[in-house]
């Protein structure tokens, strides 16, 4: 009989209920200051993260391999017999091949990878629908080819406050580092699908025009599907309240969840400022 284990790492956005609920295993990355180093979600909070950006910009590390390797150790000892990992993009971190390299080490165990192509709530949505048909009783070679169908489903977009954190971490992907300082101009970012690295889809001048348009993108889903929206923030809940409420006046939108702070892992990146729209089709 298949006993399935759920992994997902740090940078997924999704609710401690549903952690809990569906027994995901959350690796943490490393939000690393000069005089210390943080484990994501364990020692530090996304909070903390964008109060401290005024003194100094942390880095960060991927998952340690002696943290995926103990993880394994510990669903071996639990039996475990299959792993669905569902993780951040390849395209701006290493955590997929880590993950496959210490998977190999434990044979017994047969384990799917998924490279998700992008992070924080669309990362979140996946491993949430996994957690759910894991639930109801889908096999593991089932899952497998769901997964991908899931990724199709879900779209999403952000606003950031400003690139100077992306420039400065080095995952700043296929965005042009220079035009969020011309004329107030606002890029709305998604990722690709081919690389998993952040692109510009639009650029929007001015704050309240470009989180509009966060909104406005959406109407290609929901005009030829019901949706549910997920929404996320760098510490500007009132901006994500307000999108929140515009949402839930498109009678193509089934559920309108807000999700909260982005993670600290992302944040370190995208920094204080930012909203991010998640389209789920149903």
């Amino acid at each position: 009989m298949e006993k399935i284990a759920l992994i997902t790492d740090s940078a997924c956005d999704i609710d401690e209920e549903t952690l809990r609920k569906y027994n995901i295993h959350v690796l943490p990355f490393k939000i690393i200051y000069k005089e210390h180093e943080y484990t994501d979600g364990i020692e530090i909070t996304p909070q903390e993260v964008y109060a401290n950006m005024k003194t100094e910009i942390p880095k960060s590390s991927q998952p340690s391999m002696e943290d995926i390797e103990n993880l394994y150790k510990k669903l071996e000892a639990e039996n475990y017999t299959h792993v669905i990992s569902i993780n951040i993009s390849s395209g701006i971190s290493g955590t997929v091949n880590a993950v496959e390299f210490i998977s190999r080490q434990y044979p017994a165990i047969n384990t799917f990878v998924y490279d998700t192509k992008s992070t924080s709530v669309c990362q979140g949505i996946i491993v949430k629908k996994c957690g759910e048909l894991l639930k109801e009783g889908m096999s593991f070679e089932k899952l497998k080819k769901a997964i991908p169908e899931m990724k199709k489903k879900v779209h999403m977009y952000f606003v950031f406050g400003t690139l100077e954190y992306a420039i400065k971490g080095g995952r700043i992907g296929k965005i042009s580092g220079t035009i969020g300082n011309i004329l107030d101009i606002k890029p709305i970012v998604s990722f690709d699908e081919e690389f998993g690295q952040c692109y510009t889809c639009e650029k929007i001048r001015g704050r309240v025009k470009s989180l509009n348009r966060l909104i406005e993108l959406g109407e290609k889903f929901v005009s030829k599907k019901t949706c549910d929206a997920y929404v996320i923030h760098g510490n500007v809940e009132e901006d994500a309240r307000k999108i929140c409420d515009k949402l839930r006046e498109n009678p193509s939108i089934k559920n309108v969840y807000l999700i909260g702070q982005i993670s600290a892992i992302v944040g370190v990146y995208c920094g204080p400022g930012t909203v991010g729209v998640c389209y789920s089709e149903i």
